[in-house]
């Protein structure tokens, strides 16, 4: 049994909201530390589900890992061990990402496939083949992704895809390696520049960071660090298209608004005034939406994290939005759940159409996925009467504090224990 939210419809969210370090950069951050012995500390974690799943990955892998507040230490030994098992990863994707680091460090890395998101596939091709480029031996054997290397030698990589998971890799593998490596057709997110800087200041060598094209020369050790996360950019937008979609004042801080420039161009588009500053954003929206059309990228384009969220302001919008996805085919099982909730939309393909009504209507809605959930609990807050919103475990990977940061901001929303000897009924 997994908890529900109970979201009331109707409330304006008004208020401030700060937002902590990104879930997308702070489990690299944390597998990042594998490659250098002794106690590397990580400050601005979200306190969200994921970080203590990651912390017993790295537990397994015999490091000791301590959690207070949003402080993560993990001691790392001279000698990790190599095996990342099952009961460990299959809850979440981003444990893959400690495939790179190990093979660093031990020459070999034996990580069980995955589970996470169902956002559709995400295959592990361009890690494999990042890693054989460096001299690595990789295959999938009895459902395990299974690297080994007697050295690992800098290489031209060239990615099919810039893809994020590929990039983080086959760049913890290279900043250990022999020689120079260039990643060329890299992921160039917010949340891979702050890998890049803390590995920096571990002692690696990377020029690029942000661009298209990295090149490591690998060293022979790294030391230790202490690092801050960077802010978490799809949890400020989340709040953003909030504000849009309730007629809403909020602004959010904790978040370089640089990261989110077409996002909130897009709102703008949309009829809100944003505000930007230093550390942030304001949105405020008077009156209706406007529709907006919305194709997901790879950064800086829109980020496909937040097509659900864009797909909730479109059906409260006026005029017809199309939305098109580009990045995980599987992301529109979301619209199925929308329409639940009265949404006039279609999908064909990797588009979906969406025509905006004024108002949605309460229903019961199930969240696939982190994102999903965030925005079937904005759309609650649209709809008339009480929408329940179930398997919510995902909401709580990815939002700390979601409901009371919604509830501050003036939503009425309650969690509801559905465990057998629970609460019956929790309001935050």
């Amino acid at each position: 049994m997994s908890d529900r939210f109970l979201v009331t419809g109707g409330a304006r969210l008004v208020g401030d909201v700060a937002v902590v370090g990104a879930k997308n950069s702070v489990l690299k951050l944390m597998a990042a530390a594998l490659l250098a012995e002794g106690r590397t500390t990580i400050t601005n974690c979200p306190q969200i589900a994921d970080v203590p799943l990651m912390a017993d990955v790295l537990r397994g892998l015999g490091t000791t890992v301590e959690i207070e507040g949003d402080t993560v230490v993990v001691d790392t030994p001279a000698e990790p061990k190599f095996h990342a098992d099952f009961d460990a990863v299959k809850q979440f994707r981003a444990s893959v990402c400690v495939l790179g680091p190990l093979l660093a460090r031990c020459r070999q890395a034996v990580v069980a496939l995955p589970g996470g998101d169902a956002i559709g596939s995400r295959p592990l091709d361009m890690h494999q083949a990042g890693l054989r480029a460096l001299g690595a031996h990789s295959s999938i054997e009895h459902g395990c992704v299974v690297a080994r290397a007697d050295r690992l030698v800098g290489a031209a990589v060239a990615l099919e895809f810039p893809s994020v998971g590929a990039t983080e890799n086959i760049l913890m593998a290279a900043v250990l390696a022999e020689g120079t490596t260039t990643i060329d057709n890299a992921a160039r997110e917010p949340e891979i520049v702050d890998l890049c800087v803390m590995l920096r200041q571990m002692g690696a060598h990377i020029e690029g960071a942000g661009t298209s094209t990295l090149t490591v020369t690998g060293v022979d050790r790294l030391h230790p660090t202490t690092h801050r996360v960077v802010g978490d950019r799809i949890v400020a937008a989340t709040w953003g298209v909030a504000a849009a979609m309730t007629r809403g004042d909020i602004r959010v801080t904790g978040i370089d608004p640089a990261h989110l420039h077409l996002v909130l161009q897009k709102l703008t588009d949309a009829g809100a005034s944003v505000e930007r500053f230093d550390d942030g954003f304001r949105v405020r929206q008077e009156g209706r939406p406007r529709a907006v059309n919305v194709s997901t990228l790879p950064f800086p384009g829109f980020p496909t994290d937040l097509q659900p969220m864009a797909i909730g302001l479109a059906t409260v919008a006026d005029g017809m939005s199309v939305i098109t996805e580009n990045v995980f085919e599987a992301r529109f099982r979301f619209v199925e759940e929308m329409i639940r909730l009265g949404a006039d939309a279609r999908t064909d393909g990797h588009h979906a159409v969406v025509r905006g009504i004024d108002r949605l209507s309460s229903a019961p809605v199930w969240c696939s996925d982190i994102r999903a959930g965030a925005g079937l609990v904005l759309a609650g807050l649209v709809a008339d009467g009480v929408t329940e919103v179930h398997d919510v475990h995902h909401i709580d990977r990815g939002y700390p504090e979601f409901i009371e940061k919604l509830c501050a901001l003036g939503a009425d929303v309650r969690r509801v224990d559905d465990t057998p000897d629970g609460a019956a009924d929790q309001a935050i």
